[in-house]
């Protein structure tokens, strides 16, 4: 007989970026389960880009809140910024 296992409980990470700025971008925001579901649903509210990237999201959950990402996420995190700058560009 096979076990199943339960699902992880969902992970969001909101992270702060400002366009053109020479800093990293900083976690300002974490949490799962019903924490998670509420900083997505506030992300909703205020027309925020949401990415979806487990994997992503995991790695960023091990970054305090209000500390910049550690630089082996640059790359990652940079894949996603382009992700949101184009969607608010196709967005106007």
């Amino acid at each position: 007989m096979s076990e199943e296992r339960p699902q992880p409980a969902r992970l969001a990470v909101a992270l702060q970026y400002e366009k053109g700025s020479r800093e990293a971008p900083r976690v300002t925001a974490k949490g799962r389960g019903l924490l998670a579901e509420r900083i997505i649903a506030l992300a909703e509210e205020h027309d925020v880009v949401i990415e979806a990237n487990p994997a992503l999201a995991e790695a960023l959950g091990g970054v305090e809140v209000d500390n910049t990402i550690p630089i082996e996420l640059f790359e990652a995190v940079a894949e996603v910024i382009g992700f949101v700058l184009r969607a608010r560009r196709r967005a106007r």
